[in-house]
């Protein structure tokens, strides 16, 4: 991968209006050359925002975090090399975005990942249960594959064609845990990141700002590891 490989970032949103517009114009400050946001059906002026400031807007009216991020990945450029994957709520810090992209392009990782924990987290910008998610997904991913990643973040970026050969397929909030999962399994050179986290700059939480949202998210991610773990194990790749 050479240092100019064409970096396409792939923002789900839902009713982001507020936040949209700095998160693209971010992006292509930080080293983007094209942003996709990928509409779930928002009520308010996300379309318009993202449109104005840059990005090529995708409207995907299923819902599911997992649809979202699939129908960015069917509409990337085709010069695309490095796909980056963040947030539409300005809660990632996107000066942290070449930190993600350097590795990659200097040929020492396929897919690198952005730790909120490890980094310089604001106050108010992860709840107890997200920290708690990440470590116990650490745990499992440690435990399992030998992996050592410390968050689930979103926030994160891969190879193209390591992402293409990584068979993604969860619809819904386990797409992140499955990306780490399969990674993992596949035994792609990975690096994580410091990141750190801001407080949401718009919008609502989808997960974590409402704790029966919480507890199904937790739910699916705590059963897509059981099941996926299963399916790697068919698919013969064997854990660590």
């Amino acid at each position: 991968m050479t240092a100019s490989a064409f970096v396409t970032a792939i923002v789900p949103c839902l009713d982001e209006a507020a936040a949209i517009g700095a998160v693209v114009a971010g992006l292509l400050a930080n080293g983007a050359d094209a942003v996709l946001v990928v509409d779930g059906g928002s009520r308010d002026a996300t379309r318009e925002r993202a449109a104005a400031s840059g990005a090529h807007v995708i409207v995907e009216r299923r819902r599911g975090y997992g649809r979202a991020i699939q129908a960015g990945i069917a509409a990337l450029p085709p010069e695309t090399g490095i796909v980056l994957f963040v947030d539409g709520d300005g809660s990632d810090r996107l000066d942290r975005v070449p930190a993600l992209l350097d590795p990659i392009r200097a040929g020492r990782a396929a897919f690198v990942h952005g730790s909120r924990i490890l980094g310089d987290r604001e106050p108010g910008a992860m709840s107890p249960q997200q920290i708690v998610a990440g470590h116990l997904a650490g745990w499992l991913l440690r435990l399992t594959y030998g992996a050592r990643f410390t968050d689930m973040s979103p926030f994160r970026a891969i190879r193209r064609d390591a992402l293409a050969r990584l068979g993604m397929r969860d619809e819904t909030y386990g797409w992140n845990l499955e990306m780490l999962m399969r990674a993992s399994a596949a035994g792609l050179r990975c690096e994580e990141v410091a990141v750190g986290q801001r407080p949401r700059q718009g919008g609502a939480s989808k997960v974590s700002g409402d704790w029966r949202v919480g507890i199904r998210a937790a739910w699916v991610i705590g059963t897509t590891f059981l099941r996926l773990a299963r399916v790697l194990s068919r698919e013969g790749r064997p854990a660590g």
